[in-house]
């Protein structure tokens, strides 16, 4: 049998486990919006982590990080810092957001921005800003999927078909089953990209160099520059370094696939217990990723896009069943991203707008049939962005942190009470600054003086948000005690 029969009918065989999850837990499901949409709020330790670290570590990790680690060498370590900030992030943050939305029902980010400044127009831009970024990590995972199923069938199945299969399944099991199939499904998938890409990544370094040990010595033979800061083409400044920080920790964590996992936790236990560990397994896949790309840099180094130098060194180095094992976890890495922001996305369009201004009071089973309707639309677009525009899979995924990374005054508003209250008009007015600063430093006077766009964008952000918010009403006395009382009742006890 050939090698592309093998890999390729390994990862239908991975597709169809994931059909048939969706399936049994489309039976376990109610119809009832905190079932489909928060798993119940009653996700335990076990299923929340290995949902989280699947969701943070996708495409972007198995394919886009070796790109990177490709082109730029060793600075993309710099993953270190915001790996380990999202566990702190959690376990700090993520408790007080699970605390409120246990205590007042909220679903969404913008519940939770749209109760506490008492405004509609903090919820619709609150949603928008979610909806739009996250669309761009649709992109990504749906062009991952693309680059896997074309390499594993040699070309047989193109780039745009494979895109098409893999965003059509992934859609069938969250239509299903909701939220508790992306769960499920997340489950096997968090431990199968996990160890295949270790697997993978030793493989292909024993066999090619004989060894890690063996590949850093020819590295430093005969490209030099992949082991220097900032790397063989500048990329990697203090500036750039700090601005991929804030937008790949802060800017991750402010995305709706992410906040609605805290509010799905089942105790605040379950967060502290995830933000103690999650950095472990993010920070690690990072050590694979780097053997993949630097090695890749020296066995073909004429790659036309450097994205897809893994299933490359498989496809040409492994045997066909463990690469078709391996490309199934490359598969895994990006579906498990891609469920969960089909489904925030299809959460927020539902909540946010279709419950709240267009249909207010309809049952629960229209709520659920509206956001399934909402799914097949969100495919429709990833695939067109998918299909029409190409860049590097990391600068994708930080262009949408450093979108969502302009939530954070209003978020920090919330859930850290002070003697100063960011207000309505200065949320507002912050946000907007900063995406307009965000277009500015991205696209008209590229990353300033050496600083990255997200550090530009953020910072003005805080300096008018403070600045408007000090002329501007604050939240109403008795919001303030209710939601931020709730916060110190969380924190200090009664």
């Amino acid at each position: 049998m050939e090698p592309w029969v093998i890999a390729t009918s390994l990862i239908f065989l991975y597709l169809l486990a994931t059909v048939v999850i969706g399936a049994v837990a489309n039976r376990r499901l109610t119809v009832n919006m905190e079932d489909f949409l928060l798993y119940g709020r009653q996700a335990g330790v076990i299923v929340l982590y290995l949902t989280v670290v699947a969701t943070f570590h996708s495409a972007f990790a198995f394919l886009g990080s070796g790109g990177f680690f490709y082109t730029h060498g060793i600075g993309f370590w710099a993953a270190g810092t915001w790996t380990i900030l999202v566990g702190v992030i959690t376990y700090t943050l993520g408790t007080r957001i699970w605390a409120l939305g246990k205590r007042f029902g909220y679903i969404t980010p913008a519940d939770m921005l749209a109760d506490f400044y008492e405004s509609d127009a903090v919820r619709v831009l609150t949603a928008a800003v979610s909806v739009v970024f996250t669309i761009l990590y649709i992109q990504v995972q749906s062009q991952g999927l693309g680059y896997i199923l074309s390499v594993a069938s040699g070309g047989r199945v193109s780039f745009e078909v494979g895109t098409l299969i893999l965003l059509i399944v992934a859609a069938a099991y969250l239509i299903a089953g909701g939220l508790r199939a992306v769960y499920w499904t997340d489950v096997i998938q968090g431990v199968w990209m996990y160890v295949a890409v270790w697997v993978g990544s030793l493989v292909l370094v024993y066999k090619l160099f004989g060894g890690p040990v063996e590949l850093w010595q020819r590295l430093a033979t005969e490209r030099p520059d992949l082991l220097t800061l900032p790397g063989p083409e500048g990329l990697f400044t203090p500036g750039v370094w700090f601005g991929m920080t804030i937008a790949l920790s802060f800017g991750i964590v402010f995305q709706p696939h992410m906040m609605i996992r805290f509010y799905t936790a089942a105790s605040a236990r379950t967060l502290k217990l995830l933000g103690a560990t999650t950095p472990i397994y993010l920070m690690t896949l990072y050590i694979p990723a780097a053997m993949v790309g630097l090695g890749g840099a020296l066995v073909l180094p004429d790659l036309e896009i450097a994205d897809r130098v893994f299933p490359e060194l498989l496809f040409q180095y492994a045997p066909a069943w463990l690469t078709g094992l391996i490309l199934a976890g490359a598969t895994a890495a990006a579906m498990s991203t891609l469920d969960s922001i089909l489904h925030s996305n299809m959460t927020v369009l539902t909540r946010d707008i279709y419950q709240r201004f267009v249909a207010p009071e309809r049952s629960q089973a229209h709520y659920v049939l509206f956001g399934r309707g909402v799914v097949i639309v969100l495919l429709a677009v990833g695939y067109v962005l998918s299909v029409s525009t190409f860049d590097f899979l990391v600068t994708l995924i930080t262009l949408s942190g450093a979108g969502a990374l302009q939530l954070m005054p209003a978020i920090l508003g919330v859930c850290y009470p002070g003697r100063r209250v960011t207000t309505r008009n200065g949320v507002i007015a912050g946000i907007i600054a900063g995406l307009l600063v965000l277009y500015v430093t991205r696209v008209v006077i590229f990353q300033p003086l050496g600083i990255h766009e997200a550090v530009w964008s953020l910072a003005v952000n805080f300096i008018v948000t403070i600045i408007v918010s000090r002329f501007s009403a604050p939240p109403s006395d008795e919001t303030r005690r209710r939601i931020h009382g709730e916060i110190e009742r969380f924190v200090y006890g009664d």
